[in-house]
């Protein structure tokens, strides 16, 4: 099927056959007769009597074609300088292995195994070794802080964690084990056995941890490897947990997003051929992290479930050595594809705004450059296209979705891009604009809530970890019939999605999802604070920052600078440097509606120079006023 419209019609008139035929792509061990289950809707599984193992898929299968020697993962490190490649045979000799290791302690079919890793090799082998022996991985990002870590660890309830003794940055060396010791020691939750993978030139040791957390044993990833033997893929129902992946709640507490194996592998080769355009013996770089959903999508499942060339890329888009370091893997890699975020071209066009760079590399080999993470500004969009000279195209999706929502469909049949759209909706996604009363607007651009159909298609989340009526309540409830995606946005007269902003307090930095609730806790901790707020203001750079807005105390006597400095501080301890919280004004009072409620998207207006109005639920206009020179934009 090679046109887009004949495609998105047969997917919304017959979604079961389209997705059937879709998952022939995967070799099943019990092929699916059924598509989508509404038995228990609003909570809808896909492929129910099918049967597979992911790894088989990703790995097994492949060597068993004849295509055990071709490159499946490179692994770079800019940061070390080390570089390395692994055939499919090896890589599923690595797996295997390591499966074999979990086994061995006990792990099994559907213990949960959490993932604290850099971007190394061990972080791609471990969640694949999971998915091997039915266990549910839970990767967090390697540069939460230990109390973030520790509420993942207390909702997913691990039986082991996967670790390494450190991570590199440019300039400098993060320690692991003490995080993950304090994490354990925060945690209401006992976990049996921890997993390291040594790296050279950190101080700690795991002699230095053994006894810090009793009940807990450490071990060297290394030797459990060398004494087990590896693990046959176990075979698991399409519609068994593959991994939980946290994202940010706009109460502060972490929702873990649950994704399935069967839909999930479906949809992920799907998109690869017909989004991406990347086949068997082709190389794609994605430029996130595996601690992100497009870490987990296109860095680890997604290329290998179709044969090709995943690129680990250890480093920075600028610093490691300088801003040509993406051109350069691009080019050395041979990558088809190059997938990254929208903050890390506009940091690459900062250091270099000619783009001068680009010319000491051949990317006669790339067809494409993606982006996703936050909107894509036209102006970095018409920059990237300039200089690489190949399409650049906005794709929009989130952590929950899983694979995109709204892309071009550059390997089917690719269309205009008009600059601020993602395109079209992708098959499978009934995008609809809804108004405040969940109803669809009647005119074509006009702004509302951005909502998509239910059934959602296969590899979507099929709820929040423990907590269904917390799925509900989240993504269901809001518009009946409809899956909330929490972005408002409009649908021009020709199709295309354009995605304008977050509805809620979740902000995005860098292409980071981060709750400002949960920093407005940790800010108002702090005992001179009386009351605060934390929005999201635009940022060339990063897409959105963090900016605290505080009340302080009665008889509280601390100067501004100090008390910024403290809290920047303690958001940094408490929820990590990935917040990038360094701002903090201390005002007289916020504005709020007299049902106390804080008008935080009234501030951010007022801080992006947009216009805005009063609301009428407003307790003090004259607060408005007040914060007037505070929250003005800053040049």
């Amino acid at each position: 099927m090679t046109n887009y419209a004949e495609a998105y019609r047969r997917s919304e008139e017959d979604p079961d056959g389209f997705w059937l035929d879709a998952a022939r792509a995967l070799d099943w061990d019990r092929a699916p007769t059924t598509g989508v289950d509404a038995t228990n809707a609003p909570l809808y599984r896909w492929f129910g009597d099918g049967r597979l193992n992911l790894t088989f898929n990703a790995l097994d299968r492949h060597v068993a074609a004849g295509r055990g020697d071709q490159a499946a993962l490179i692994y770079d490190s800019a940061v070390l300088g080390v570089q390395r490649s692994y055939s499919y045979s090896e890589l599923l000799d690595e797996v295997a292995t390591t499966a074999g290791a979990l086994r061995d302690l006990g792990v099994g079919v559907g213990d949960r195994v959490v993932l604290y890793l850099p971007m190394i090799p061990a972080a791609l082998i471990g969640m694949l070794a999971c998915a091997r022996i039915g266990a549910v991985h839970s990767v967090v990002f390697g540069g939460f802080a230990p109390r973030e870590l520790a509420s993942r660890i207390d909702d997913a309830a691990p039986s082991a964690i996967i670790t390494a003794t450190g991570g590199v940055e440019p300039s400098r060396r993060i320690e692991y084990l003490p995080a993950v010791a304090e994490a354990l020691s925060l945690a209401k939750h006992s976990v049996s056995h921890v997993l390291v993978t040594q790296r050279d030139g950190f101080a700690t040791s795991l002699s230095d941890v053994e006894q810090m957390v009793p009940g807990t044993s450490w071990h060297d990833t290394e030797t459990l490897r060398a004494a087990a033997e590896p693990a046959a893929p176990v075979s698991v129902e399409s519609t068994h947990p593959l991994y939980i992946l946290y994202t940010s709640g706009t109460t502060g507490a972490p929702k873990g997003v649950v994704r399935d194996t069967g839909g999930y592998a479906t949809a992920l080769a799907w998109s690869m051929e017909n989004i991406y355009g990347v086949g068997p013996g082709e190389s794609i770089f994605t430029a996130s992290d595996v601690g992100w959903v497009v870490g987990h999508s296109y860095i680890v499942y997604a290329p290998l479930l179709v044969g090709a060339t995943t690129v680990l890329y250890e480093g920075k888009p600028v610093g490691t050595p300088d801003a040509g370091a993406f051109w350069r893997l691009t080019a050395q890699y041979r990558a088809r594809v190059l997938f990254t975020a929208p903050t890390a071209l506009r940091a690459i066009r900062k250091a270099d705004p000619e783009g001068l760079l680009v010319r000491d590399y051949d990317l006669s080999g790339l067809r494409a450059l993606f982006a996703a993470g936050e909107r894509l500004d036209p102006d970095t969009a018409k920059w990237a296209a300039k200089v690489l000279g190949v399409p650049v195209i906005d794709h929009w999706w989130q952590t929950e979705t899983g694979w995109p929502i709204a892309a071009n469909p550059f390997g089917m049949d690719p269309q205009p891009v008009k600059l601020g759209s993602p395109t079209w909706p992708v098959p499978g996604y009934g995008v609809e604009i809804l108004d405040a009363m969940g109803q669809p607007v009647a005119e074509p651009g006009t702004e509302g809530n951005i909502a998509l159909r239910l059934p959602l298609p296969p590899g979507t989340l099929t709820t929040l970890w423990g907590n269904d009526q917390r799925y509900v309540d989240s993504y269901l409830s809001t518009f009946p019939g409809y899956y909330a995606t929490g972005d408002s946005g409009h649908v021009d007269r020709h199709g295309y999605v354009f995605v304008m902003g977050r509805t809620d307090d979740v902000i995005n930095v860098s292409g980071h999802r981060l709750s400002t609730g949960a920093m407005e806790q940790v800010v108002a901790s702090h005992p001179a604070v009386a009351e605060c707020a934390v929005i999201g203001v635009a940022d060339p750079l990063k897409g959105q920052r963090p900016s605290g807005y505080v009340v302080l105390k009665a008889g509280a006597h601390i100067q501004e600078d100090a008390l910024a400095q403290e809290l920047v501080a303690l958001v940094r301890q408490e929820i990590g440097p990935v917040a990038d919280f360094k701002e903090v004004r201390v005002v007289q009072g916020l504005p709020k509606t007299r049902s106390g409620k804080i008008l935080r998207k009234t501030m951010r207006q007022m801080a992006d120079g947009e216009d805005y109005a009063v609301p009428s639920t407003i307790e003090d206009p004259a607060v408005l006023d007040e914060l007037m020179g505070v929250l003005r934009p800053r040049a």
